[in-house]
């Protein structure tokens, strides 16, 4: 069982460690373990429950009237609110209780009311991908651990592959484009997105997906002569070799538009080549000209 130290708590319920500190005292809601030097250590049972609790408390319910509930019926009013209110924090807190508990069923229904709800881009970008935003933060201070993050992103991979197959195939395209991850990059969930956007606007895709080579972009674009090349720099490559890469990339394309975006790049603040231009959002792709001839965001 995992144990989590009052920081963690606070950063994945929202709720300050100073008042989790007075409702321990106050309601004897959380007991926490102490170590040998008086920590407070707590469990997988206790995160959940303070996740319900914080879901509530939110949402109008007083900590006095929920302190007098029992878990079962904590989360019945969570499914209850999380299944019928798409009010975006909501639906963020219900996917990371849903991720606490690595509840695929859960986390595959309140997707699909969202999509149902809001559709499927306006799920994406407004809980999807800030849900993953966040979560690649948590990370990062080791609140949760690297299976939580690949539950997630695993279910998300298959939402965005299985959407992409159920779009129509383009029969006449507007123009084409080449996506790709630079070397070394695996993050390819936003490329997935780009990918369903770029076909559902009627765009021919090529998709190379993670880790390639410039070698091998060479030999890729020489047979499918892209109108355009897309690329998401999340993690790779270092800031000190983008400029090098970059001048590799425009070398290598001197006829082809170039549009990236990611971690990497949108921070990027030195000179661009003429023919590569950054995007922060890919929800900007959306307004993107995709016909063969223009070639300007």
């Amino acid at each position: 069982m995992a144990k989590y130290l009052i920081k963690d708590l606070e950063a994945l319920s929202g709720i300050k460690a100073h008042t989790i500190r007075i409702w321990e005292q106050r309601y004897g809601i959380l007991r926490p373990l102490r170590t040998e030097t008086n920590i407070r250590q707590y469990n997988d049972d206790e995160l959940r429950l303070l996740l319900n609790i914080s879901f509530l408390n939110r949402n109008g319910f007083k900590i006095s009237r929920l302190t007098q509930m029992s878990v079962a019926e904590m989360e019945e009013k969570v499914k209850n609110i999380s299944y019928t209110d798409f009010e975006y924090h909501n639906q963020m807190d219900a996917l990371v209780l849903a991720m606490v508990q690595m509840n695929e069923f859960k986390f595959e229904k309140i997707v699909n009311l969202n999509i149902v709800e809001l559709g499927f881009e306006i799920t994406f970008e407004r809980i999807l991908f800030p849900l993953m935003r966040k979560i690649g933060v948590m990370w990062q201070i080791n609140t949760v651990n690297p299976s939580h993050e690949h539950f997630i992103s695993n279910l998300i991979r298959q939402k965005l592959i299985s959407a992409i197959d159920r779009t129509d195939p383009v029969h006449q395209a507007v123009s084409k484009a080449l996506l790709f991850l630079p070397e070394g990059e695996l993050h390819e969930l936003s490329l997935l997105y780009l990918h369903f956007i770029l076909k559902k606007r009627s765009v021919h895709v090529l998709y190379l997906g993670q880790n390639v080579p410039i070698e091998d972009l060479v030999r890729s674009c020489s047979l499918f002569k892209p109108n355009f090349m897309f690329g998401i720099f999340t993690s790779s490559p270092y800031e000190e070799k983008i400029p090098s890469y970059l001048s590799k990339l425009s070398k290598a394309f001197p006829k082809c538009k170039i549009y990236l975006s990611g971690f990497r790049m949108v921070y990027y603040k030195k000179n661009l080549p003429a023919n590569i231009k950054i995007f922060k959002e890919i929800s900007e792709i959306k307004d993107f000209h995709y016909k063969a001839e223009d070639s300007a965001l």
